[in-house]
């Protein structure tokens, strides 16, 4: 047994003061010194301590050195080389993986008589090598800090081992006083340094323990060093839960205990360190109670209940610290170490409240930041827009969601049940500015893209008449106008939403909306160059004409009246999107590159639903029947949109379940086949180099990835309807006496598809067909199974008392096919059914009179996926440019397949 002062160990302890852990004699090797973690702190703490490290290992790599502030530190292949070389060192730090820390270790102590203490930064040790780490160091008589530590460090000596305590700055983090610190968190032992300075208490040492399961230097050992330290006056511990530490240290001089990790009495694992154990009587509630025996209190310490005793007090919330050391020092006759430096009390240096009205007592007032900081927020504020971070975008978006477990997608944060309830011109403002935008954006939205409908004449119509007259299916044909629709196309309003956003910035715009702004104080260089044209431009006026007509509100529209000359389409078009991205954009939620895109995206949507209508529906003064006044300065875009699809104008109820159907299909996820064509065509240009991002490549990339069994969603179901109806006498599928017998329907498929399924599996074959809209590999298993989306439509259509024979035929087959002995279980009525069943009763009318062939039908059901998932798409794409880097799509070669 050992007895050094007032402590009593039945092992080894060498340390017998605090004064003695980090001192100027000290001389360190490090272990693995050139990997990420050491390179990036060993040289700070080598130029503060004065160069203590003598040398570090890093295998193969003997010769190299790695270069600090006060000259280079050699490295060896392993510690033996070093000593061979005339180094001498009593001390080491580890920073190897956990399956290499346990033979660090004994390396050390194998061929250095003279170590005499061992610093683990690794965390996350396995027991069995930290008892046999424990017990190296008991046989040879050495202490071990660790592991998950970040070393040690003393104010009074400037000295740093074995981490980073004190950041990048220690002398100015760590100042010289009274008050020692033992923290189980790394990165919390220097944040209570600061919390005490800024209240005038400066340090001594300070241990950062570490949290793995075992602790080699512990409380009881650092309550033992404290006594016997004539510098410290008291001490603070910040304690996490797990192990039993605590409740052993003996402490004769006042302490400071922060004991946090309360809620994870409530769980069944560790988390966060690995010693933070949950669900053990040696939890944070255990170990306040012990401090709090200890102390001789009955309560936690707070600014409102200052609970404290002359040998200390618990604290829930390292910002009480220093009140509380303050508190306890005074009950001892002791002042601060020095006059305090401040306060860490939230003083925001920057802020913005997102347009958004607070009350006073949450309104922080921002305030002048310190130098150099001062300059960079001043950077900042001079940013316009959101700049998002960029990270690797393989199977993963900031676009879109899906929820696993209810299979509903949420685009922006807005479910696509949500989104079936929004017109197009809605989900438009949705995919690219982030919300579904007020009625003056509807408006805005209706007439632009309005604009871009009618292809009378022009290429792009020509490219998709042809590829659809050569047979192509839908998506082919949209892609064949796409490819005409290049940079060139949308150049010229890039560059005017551009000057428009950077000159109505400096003039200190706040809505753009603002009918009073005084347009005096925009001062943007050559405006007749980008805005107006000696000749009217029939195009511009028609769309000024809509605006108005609509009564759009518009500082930018405002401001092209007042210039001399006429403004061109591409101005107006830009002053459009301009007006419907400033309050996004100025709440810092889309970028300005979203902005500088958007003039392009509005003419690649007009453009896209245009050509898919054949070109006769095309004159030089209508589009499908509708003139183009009225589809300019009164129709929404929605009914266009429909009237595009079927050739006819919708009745309200048409109108309701095409835009529903719109909403559900916007975005199935970022897996989905469409979203990953759209995501990869980006990475392939390169998105941190958005010039050369081609918006209508990026879309031909969606459409060539949509095909008849992804893209033709309710194409199979549509197909199956009909087969089902056609010996019916169905006039109305919105009347519920349609007079036919749905159950005697179904029963009748069910019993054919048993025959069918039971020859199949007679004669061997797996290949057996699938019901379309039936079942869903998610929603099985139950007595009676639901697609949530499904019921969601189920019960909208409900309120709307809106009857739809074909969804409620599915509903009598998933009975049938229950009750028929075909499934175990009631199946799930799935989306698709949805989607087929609301589509077809759209154009059962118009099919059952000849106007539509069953292959028109089908194509419908392609077409009105790819209306929806073009606008899912775009926000995967302005997502992609946005935070994506360069080919972050493509599969690593070790995770590729060769399949014989």
């Amino acid at each position: 047994m050992f007895k050094q002062g007032v402590g009593s160990f039945k092992y080894h302890v060498g340390i017998s003061s605090l004064d003695q852990i980090a001192t100027r004699d000290d001389r360190v090797c490090v272990l693995n010194i050139l990997g990420g973690e050491s390179s990036d702190v060993t040289p700070v703490g080598h130029a503060y301590s004065g160069g203590n490290v003598v040398f570090g290992t890093s295998p193969g790599r003997s010769g190299q050195v790695l270069e600090t502030p006060v000259g280079d530190i050699p490295v060896y292949s392993n510690v033996r080389e070093g000593l061979e070389a005339g180094h001498r060192f009593n001390c080491g730090v580890v920073y190897l993986p956990p399956s290499g820390a346990r033979d660090g270790v004994a390396e050390l102590i194998r061929v250095n008589p003279e170590l005499k203490k061992i610093f683990i930064v690794t965390e996350k040790l396995s027991v069995h090598d930290s008892r046999e780490i424990r017990a190296l160091g008991q046989q040879n008589g050495i202490d071990i800090f660790g592991g998950n530590s970040l070393g040690v460090a003393d104010a009074w000596s400037q000295v740093r081992i074995g981490g980073a305590l004190g950041g990048d700055s220690p002398a100015e983090a760590l100042r010289k006083g009274s008050i020692a610190i033992f923290s189980n968190s790394g990165n919390f032992t220097t944040t209570i340094a600061t919390y005490l300075r800024m209240a005038g208490w400066g340090t001594t040492t300070l241990i950062s323990s570490g949290k793995d399961v075992y602790i080699h230097y512990a409380a009881p050992e650092f309550a033992f060093a404290l006594a016997n330290d004539a510098r410290t006056k008291a001490a603070v511990l910040y304690a996490e839960p797990g192990g039993y530490y605590e409740l052993d240290a003996t402490f004769t001089k006042p302490v400071v205990a922060c004991v946090v990790g309360r809620w994870k009495s409530k769980l069944t694992r560790a988390v966060g360190h690995a010693g933070a154990m949950a669900g053990g009587h040696d939890d944070a509630e255990a170990k306040e109670q012990w401090f709090m025996a200890k102390f001789g209190v009955d309560d936690i310490f707070t600014p409102e209940n200052p609970v404290f005793s002359p040998r200390g007090a618990v604290v829930a919330n390292i910002a009480h610290i220093p009140q509380a050391l303050t508190a306890v020092m005074q009950a001892n006759a002791a002042r601060p170490d020095f006059e305090p430096e401040g306060s860490l009390a939230l003083k925001p240096w920057f802020g913005s409240s997102q347009g958004i009205v607070l009350p006073p007592e949450l309104d922080l007032p921002v305030v002048a930041a310190a130098n150099p900081y001062d300059r960079q927020i001043a950077h900042l504020n001079r940013q316009i827009g959101a700049v998002f971070p960029r990270q690797a975008m393989k199977d993963a978006s900031g676009a879109s969601q899906m929820d696993a477990k209810t299979q509903i997608t949420s685009l922006h944060g807005t479910s696509m049940l949500d989104a079936a309830q929004f017109p197009v011109e809605s989900n438009i403002c949705l995919s690219l500015l982030r919300g579904p935008g007020s009625e003056n954006d509807r408006k805005l939205i209706n007439a632009a893209v309005g604009a871009e409908l009618n292809l009378f004449g022009m290429p792009a119509l020509a490219a998709a008449q042809a590829a659809r007259e050569g047979g192509n299916a839908p998506n082919t044909v949209l892609a064949a106008a796409c490819s005409i629709l290049g940079p060139r196309y949308a150049q010229q309003a890039r560059q005017a939403v551009r000057a428009l956003v950077e000159g109505f910035t400096a003039a200190g715009l706040r809505s753009a909306l603002d009918e009073e702004f005084d347009l005096g104080l925009i001062d943007i260089d050559d405006p007749a160059d980008l805005f107006v044209s000696d000749q009217p431009d029939a195009k511009a006026e028609a769309l000024l004409h809509g605006l108005q007509t609509r009564g759009v509100k518009s500082v930018f529209v405002r401001y092209l009246r007042t210039l001399n000359g006429h403004p061109t389409a591409d101005a107006v078009l830009a002053a459009a999107a301009a007006t419907l991205a400033w309050e996004p954009l100025m709440r810092k939620r889309i970028s300005l590159l979203t902005v500088e895109t958007l003039p392009w995206w509005l003419r690649l949507f007009g453009v896209l639903i245009g050509a898919s209508a054949d070109a006769g529906q095309h004159q030089e003064d209508s589009f499908c029947g509708i003139p183009k006044e009225e589809i300019v300065g009164s129709r929404s875009l929605t009914e266009i949109a429909f009237a595009a699809l079927v050739g006819t104008e919708p009745t309200p109820d048409s109108l309701f379940a095409f835009q529903t159907l719109v909403g559900l299909l916007l975005s199935n996820g970022p897996g989905t086949i469409s979203a990953q064509g759209a995501k990869g065509a980006v990475s392939a240009d390169g998105p941190e180099t958005p010039e050369r991002v081609q918006l209508n490549k990026a879309l031909v990339g969606f459409l060539t990835h949509s095909g008849y069994a992804h893209g033709g969603n309710g194409y199979e179901g549509i197909a199956f309807l009909i087969e089902q109806f056609q010996d019916a006498d169905l006039a109305d599928p919105g009347d519920p006496d349609h007079g036919i017998d749905l159950s005697a329907l179904a029963h009748r498929y069910a019993a054919e598809y048993a025959t069918y399924k039971a020859d199949k599996k007679t004669t061997g074959s797996l290949d057996i067909r699938k019901i379309p809209g039936v079942n869903h590999p998610v929603f099985k298993d139950k007595p009676v199974n639901h697609d949530p989306r499904e019921v969601f439509v189920r019960e909208l259509f409900g309120r709307r008392e809106e009857y739809n024979v074909f969804h409620e035929y599915y509903q009598e087959l998933v009975r049938a096919l229950y009750e028929t002995g075909v499934s175990r279980t009631v199946y799930c009525v799935n989306i698709d059914a949805v989607i087929a069943a609301l589509l077809l009763k759209m154009l059962w009318q118009p099919y059952r009179d000849g106007a539509l062939t069953q292959e028109a039908l089908e194509t419908s059901a392609f077409t009105i996926f790819l209306y929806a998932r073009m606008l899912g798409c775009a926000a995967e794409v302005d997502d992609h440019l946005n935070r994506g880097r360069n080919m972050d799509t493509r599969t690593a070669a070790s995770k590729c397949q060769y399949v014989s």
